[in-house]
């Protein structure tokens, strides 16, 4: 599962608060979501941290995101990794993102390598497009031929190919757009759009989420299937 992480700003605007202040506040909100999803056990979950075209934000904001995500990584890597979750970022070859970060996520990566609880993965400098774009240059310089390409060989030459399609996505805030994350993984995936701003988005509105999803009949473009139950340890992606 993913969760677009929206709302930060405007979270701090009702507060009369710098921009800083939402997004201090947007990252306890991750960490919490983080907690819940592993507690009910959820294999795979995505938080789109910072997207391709974020970039064109104000410097100041973009150089204080970039420090946050540096602390994040620095003061929890320990935790994540007791807690058996693997970490790995997508996007995180921007060559913009400081050498210093840089540093710092390869080394979380490689910390975390081998855990099997829960695959964390930031999108962090990620553009579904982007990725589109890197899987067609992937098979030209493999010289595969354009009639051997398949959706199953496409899919394995996207930035982590062994990330699964995404079963349900939470944008937060109330908005109704993709944002050019993952276009090709959130091909069928459910969606649900709570009201709450992200940093008020805790433990409660995570799990009514899950809730409302496991009532769902996922179709796939065919015949009605049964509800998309959601039991304690289903492997959710």
């Amino acid at each position: 599962m993913a969760c677009i992480m929206d709302g930060n700003r405007r979270w701090a605007a009702r507060r009369s608060l710098p921009e800083n202040a939402g997004h201090r506040a947007g990252q306890a909100a991750a960490l919490d979501v983080i907690d819940a999803a592993r507690s009910v056990g959820v294999r795979w979950l995505t938080l789109f941290a910072f997207s391709s075209e974020n970039w064109h934000r104000p410097g100041d904001e973009v150089a204080f995101l970039m420090r946050l995500v540096q602390s994040t990584v620095r003061r929890h890597a320990l935790a994540l990794h007791a807690k058996g979750i693997r970490c790995r970022f997508l996007g995180a070859s921007d060559p913009r993102i400081p050498a210093g970060l840089r540093r710092d996520i390869a080394a979380l990566e490689n910390l975390t390598r081998e855990n099997r609880g829960m695959t964390l993965t930031a999108a962090f400098g990620h553009g579904g497009r982007g990725d589109l774009v890197q899987a067609a240059q992937s098979l030209i310089r493999a010289g595969i031929p354009a009639e051997s390409v398949t959706e199953e060989l496409f899919a394995a030459h996207l930035p982590l190919p062994d990330t699964p399609d995404v079963d349900l996505v939470i944008r937060t805030s109330g908005e109704q757009r993709i944002s050019n994350f993952m276009l090709w993984q959130v091909a069928y995936a459910e969606w649900i759009f709570p009201p709450e701003l992200w940093p008020d988005f805790g433990t409660e509105p995570f799990l009514q989420c899950l809730d409302a999803f496991s009532r769902r009949q996922r179709r796939f473009g065919a015949r009605p299937r049964t509800a998309a139950h959601v039991p304690t340890g289903v492997n959710l992606a």
